[in-house]
């Protein structure tokens, strides 16, 4: 079988999942979008309501910052061919006390490592948010499991493959009037390596 008949035959596979179905107060509906010719992975946590209702992966606020940092328009963002989007959790968790609930704790164990051998040429990934940082680094000797401020901080540890990000949710404009190193140093970093793995 084609690598391009296995890879639509598991997203078929992913969409079709119900196995927290029980637990998702909106229902499933799986967010992802995966091509093999993918230069930029992008792991977030999961959908918000907004993203549940239109199935377009960070088409909101959170989104448009996103994009503002990575300093790439919606034509390149969207561009299934040049980014992908597969997230912790693939469906809305629900509302918590202070915002979303975390993502689902089956989908990634579940799904990432069938999903990501269908990406062989990912030059970069960012790893958004707690959640995929813990997951995606965990192996590291540079990671502490600490605050999200000291991974990002430290993410030239990480790097060329992991670019760990503080999510850019409006609920975390605080942290970046906080923190201006980010748009100062972070930043333009970040740009860099995303035109590198455009490019390459």
């Amino acid at each position: 079988m084609a690598a391009a008949t296995k890879l639509d035959k598991l997203l078929t596979e992913v969409r079709a999942c119900r196995v927290c179905e029980a637990g998702l107060p909106l229902g499933p509906n799986p967010v992802l979008r995966v091509k093999r010719s993918a230069r930029i992975l992008i792991i977030g946590q999961a959908p918000g309501t907004k993203v549940h209702e239109s199935g377009i992966p960070w088409n909101d606020p959170s989104g448009k910052r996103l994009r503002e940092w990575m300093k790439v328009d919606d034509e390149v963002f969207y561009n299934q061919a040049k980014i992908a989007i597969v997230p912790m959790g693939f469906c809305y968790p629900g509302k918590g006390k202070s915002g979303d609930l975390p993502p689902r704790e089956e989908c990634a164990p579940l799904w990432h490592k069938p999903l990501l051998t269908h990406l062989p040429n990912i030059k970069l990934t960012l790893l958004i948010g707690q959640y995929a940082q813990n997951y995606y680094l965990c192996d590291s000797k540079y990671y502490s499991g600490g605050t999200v401020t000291e991974t990002v901080t430290n993410w030239k540890k990480f790097s060329p493959k992991y670019f760990p990000l503080p999510h850019p949710s409006p609920r975390n404009t605080l942290w970046l009037k906080k923190n201006s190193w980010f748009e100062s140093k972070t930043l333009p970093q970040l740009r860099k390596q995303v035109r590198n793995a455009l490019r390459s």
